[in-house]
């Protein structure tokens, strides 16, 4: 295990104002369910596909057609609560939240209001190397998408793509537990990280796979810890919540943003009204979208044309045997048996598809020095060029096969280098390459010496210079690296010239 530090949270400092401010966020994150079916008909979810060509008889609303439940997706829901360490609950129910919108065909929408499917959990957010803090999950609850409005093909009509109504989402909501902008940002990347090594969310930010609702208030100095003690979220302050927001950039823009308007609002004599903001990023502000509603605006009730969901204890267990090794196990793995800093452990078990490259590169081999090449040389390669691990052109095994050819010492750090710019371009077989190339690094002493003894004869002056400032021996060693193409083995190189330079 790591040795982690896990710290309370600080409240975020807001310049500008006049008094001293606490600010609390609670987050509801919508994670699409990777499913190749809806929740409730067997419609596709594939994205991209043309506007309502993804429609079944239910997700139109037509008159009669009932649901049925995708048991995957239920599967789904239960491994994401196991891997965020939660209860799962083996009696839900579901209900309807009844409101109008012209991309919800049914005019209601079918949720989990009084009994959910996951209960109380936890995600460790990662701060700093060693140290965490601990966000409090409140509920995940299984609910089907709206479809999706648009505003902007036609200058008197709007239109309307019900591909998404239907697809299957888990609302993951956060207690109040969070409190700055960079703490919120960094809560969406652990639990998109432990999604996507479940499997259950492709965490696909972009086509609105995993989106935030941010519920942010400011409150008094000392009010939070009262609010800890009482449970009472008058402690909190009036909180507004800004929706579907879908970047970690403007997460953070929009949460700075609120809270200064709020905090205006009151040391103005004011009152913050509960409503649900949209966040303007090109204004940098957040404008009302709608008073907020309460549950019982929605009219909630059982959903009638579906019996309650109960699940066995042995159905689960099954579940929570199949589970991978999430991200945190993997990066203390990794530091143990790799001998890896925290922080290249937290670079490379960032992605599953990353923690599994550098795993086979490192099997067998110095785990330092495979981290150091995966992480400086192949990952700055792929960043450089926009590319991911799982577009590399360079496979693990030649990689390893790089690696296995500088511990021998066939070829230097300077060779491998170049060698790694053939492979990266080219492909290949490392070994073959450096056979074929004549990359082969220089080791017979006695190949050495005689260029040493050459260079030396060749600048006198320099040995009498070299001889009074003994750091001036590095203008030989370049010197002979230059003679040999670089192939000459940098450590007898030295050893050499220090001996010839007496």
């Amino acid at each position: 295990m790591l040795d982690l530090t896990y710290e309370a949270p600080k409240p975020k400092v807001i310049s500008g104002a006049k008094e001293d401010w606490e600010l609390v966020i609670g987050m509801e994150v919508h994670a699409q369910v990777a499913s190749n079916a809806k929740l409730f008909s067997g419609a596709s979810t594939r994205f991209g596909a043309e506007p309502n060509s993804n429609v079944a008889f239910i997700d139109a609303g037509m008159p009669g057609m009932l649901p049925v439940i995708n048991e995957f997706c239920v599967e789904q829901a239960v491994r994401t609560g196991l891997g965020l360490k939660a209860e799962i609950n083996l009696f839900s129910a579901f209900d309807r939240k009844n409101y109008f919108y012209p991309d919800l065909p049914q005019g209601y929408q079918i949720s989990q209001l009084y009994h959910p499917i996951v209960g109380e959990g936890e995600v460790l957010v990662d701060m700093a190397p060693g140290v965490a803090r601990k966000v409090r999950i409140e509920r995940i609850h299984i609910e089907q998408d709206a479809g999706k409005s648009i505003h902007d093909m036609d200058p008197h009509m709007s239109f309307v793509d019900l591909n998404r109504t239907g697809v299957a989402l888990m609302e993951i909501v956060s207690r109040p537990d969070i409190r700055g902008p960079e703490e919120a940002a960094a809560y969406v990347v652990k639990l998109r990280q432990i999604l996507r090594y479940l499997g259950t969310c492709d965490g696909n930010m972009q086509n609105g796979n995993l989106r935030a609702d941010v519920n942010v208030s400011v409150c008094r100095p000392g009010q939070y810890e009262k609010y800890q003690e009482t449970q009472d979220f008058a402690h909190l302050g009036t909180r507004c919540e800004i929706k579907n927001m879908n970047s970690m950039r403007f997460i953070q823009q929009a949460i700075d943003c609120e809270a200064r308007r709020q905090i205006a609002i009151l040391e103005d004599g004011g009152s913050v009204d509960q409503e649900t903001r949209l966040f303007d990023p090109d204004k940098g502000e957040t404008r009302s979208m709608r008073s907020k509603e309460e549950a019982h605006d929605y009219r909630y009730f059982p959903c009638p044309d579906l019996l309650p969901l109960e699940i066995e204890q042995a159905w689960v267990d099954g579940i929570a045997e199949t589970l991978p090794e999430l991200p945190d196990e993997k990066k203390a793995r990794f530091v143990g048996d790799f001998g890896l800093t925290e922080y290249d452990a937290s670079v490379l078990t960032a992605e599953a598809e990353a923690a599994a490259y550098f795993e086979e590169v490192a099997t067998g081999r110095d785990g330092k020095l495979a981290a150091n090449w995966v992480i400086n040389e192949l990952f700055g390669r792929l960043k450089k060029e926009d590319h991911g691990i799982t577009e590399s052109p360079v496979s693990a095994a030649q990689l390893g096969g790089i690696i296995d050819l500088i511990s021998k010492g066939d070829i230097s750090g300077k060779i491998a280098k170049d060698l790694f710019e053939i492979v990266y371009t080219e492909g290949g077989d490392p070994a073959e390459i450096v056979e074929s190339r004549g990359m082969k690094q220089v080791t017979d002493t006695g190949a050495i010496e005689k260029v040493v003894d050459e260079i030396i004869e060749a600048n006198p002056s320099q040995v009498e210079k070299a001889k009074i400032n003994p750091k001036l021996a590095g203008w030989f060693v370049g010197q002979v690296m230059k003679a040999t193409g670089g192939k000459a083995n940098p450590k007898a190189v030295n050893e050499i010239v220090a001996e010839k330079l007496g």
